[in-house]
Order: structure tokens, then sequence, then C-alpha cells
């Protein structure tokens, strides 16, 4: 069987069991089991597989019509022009936290915000996203699971940012030592406990502790509002990720504490709420 002849056969088995993206999620694959790029498979789409390499790709196709997600399968995920490994220990990071990254880096360069801590870090996306993009930054980057710590320190190590990054193992403010930081930045955990079991198949194989916010999503926005201003600078900004219906409860989470000023929010690329920006003020 060819190249072509593979990626076609493995399309319409992925598009039968209504799998979104099958064309691409195909190719993907295919470089994934050949370590090759795109252009390779247009150039020598009429090369003839292996059979070891035959029988390895459908073995990937399988597992995505299992609900396996494709980036737990090639162990990649793109993120801020940047490669990113995950597996089944952190949530793969998605497009719409960009939204929160992006805001928190125009503030950093507008204030000269050089201490940052990322809490629920996960992958390690926000953290060595921010270290790569803030010149001389200091990121503190915490997570309550050493597995997911040991990911996000390899992908600090792989982009090259980990003498600017502390790990540190956290039930969130819990281990951290009292400073005062510039910025706080989190995409906490934030989906109803009882709607993750109505999540596509591939949500569904991601960590539950990165997508379990409680019975009303909001358990660690309490947690997190309620302590920020504390670990925070007078003038110092809270930063974070929301779901795209939890923008009034948030802020009045905020409002509640009367620590915070200047609350505002932001919308992704889908035009939903996504993150909510506060500071610490009078």
């Amino acid at each position: 069987m060819t190249i072509r002849e593979a990626i076609t056969k493995a399309s319409i088995k992925l598009k039968t069991q209504n799998i979104d993206s099958p064309k691409q999620k195909a190719r993907i694959l295919m470089q994934y089991v050949l370590h090759e790029n795109r252009q390779y498979l247009i150039v020598y789409d009429d090369k003839k597989l292996t059979p070891n390499q035959e029988e390895k790709y459908f073995d990937a196709v399988n597992k995505i019509l299992q609900g396996i997600p494709l980036q737990h399968i090639t162990h990649l995920q793109e993120f801020m022009k940047m490669n990113f490994f995950v597996n089944k220990d952190v949530l793969i990071p998605r497009p719409d936290t960009e939204v929160l990254v992006e805001e928190v880096i125009k503030i950093a360069k507008r204030i000269n915000a050089k201490k940052i801590l990322d809490l629920c870090t996960g992958s390690g996306a926000i953290a060595v996203s921010l270290a790569k993009y803030i010149k001389d930054s200091q990121i503190t980057a915490t997570d309550i699971s050493d597995k997911a710590l040991e990911i996000a320190e390899k992908n600090a190590i792989e982009q090259k940012v980990d003498k600017q990054i502390a790990f540190l193992q956290s039930d969130l403010f819990e281990s951290i030592p009292k400073e005062k930081y510039d910025i706080i930045v989190s995409n906490p955990p934030y989906i109803k406990k009882d709607i993750i079991k109505t999540l596509d198949k591939e949500v569904q194989k991601e960590p539950s502790i990165a997508l379990d916010g409680g019975t009303d999503g909001l358990k660690f926005y309490h947690k997190i509002i309620g302590k920020s201003y504390e670990f925070l600078k007078y003038g110092g900004y809270l930063c974070l990720e929301i779901g795209y219906d939890q923008k009034i409860d948030v802020i009045e989470l905020i409002e509640k504490e009367e620590k915070y000023v200047n609350t505002y929010g932001k919308k992704d690329l889908y035009d939903n709420d996504r993150i909510i920006i506060t500071k610490v003020g009078d």
C-alpha cells in the first residue's frame, strides 16, 4: 500500500465514524509514523509503506476511532508557534488559551513585569510561552500533579527556557512561599462535574483533575480569587481563563473581594468570553 492509498483509506474510516477533520488527522498520523513532514507526503505519495509502517499506521488510526486524542498518539501540540510534548497526564493546550497568554504578554510589557506565577501549569504551555516571549521574566509554575510538572519541565528544557522557570508541586497556593508577584495567571479546571461525562470522547480521555471545576465549575475561581491578592504586588494583575458562560459569575466573585479594580474580559476567536483580567488596587 502506498502513502496516498493508506491516507485515503484512513480518511474514509475516520469519516465513516464521524471523526472531526478526518483527512487532516489521517495525514498527521502518517507524518508521525514516518517521522516526516507534510511536504514529504506530497512528494513521495506513491512510495510503498513497509509492512511494519502500515501496521503501525492503522494501529494509530484505530486508536483515534477508540476516542484517543490525536495528540496523545503523536505526543505533540502546537501552541504559541511552539511544539509542546503532551500525554494523558496533562490537558492538551487549546488555541483559546493563546488569548490569555497574549494578554499577559501585553500587560507584562506595559508594566515591565518580570515575576509571574502560573497556577495549574499542566503541560507548561502558559509558563513556557511567557518565559519565551517576555525577556528576563522569572516564572514560578505550579501544579498539584507531579506527572504534569515532569511534562512541563520537559517542555521548558525543549524550548530552552528552563532557567527562567521554577517548578513547584502545590495545591494552588498551599506550598508557595509568601512572595509578591507582578502577575498571577491561571487556566484552572472549570468544567462542571456533571458536564464532563457529556463531553466528546476525546476530551473525556484527558485527565479529569484538569477538567473538574466542581459542581458549579467555579471551585478553583473561589480559591484563586480569594487568595491571589495576598501574593500580588499593589497594582499587580490576576489573569484567568474562564468557560464561555462564566464571565458574570467570575466577575461577581472578584467584586465580592473588594480588593480588585479595573476588571475586564476578552473574547476568543469564536467570540466566546474567554478571559477575565483584574488587578489589585483601591
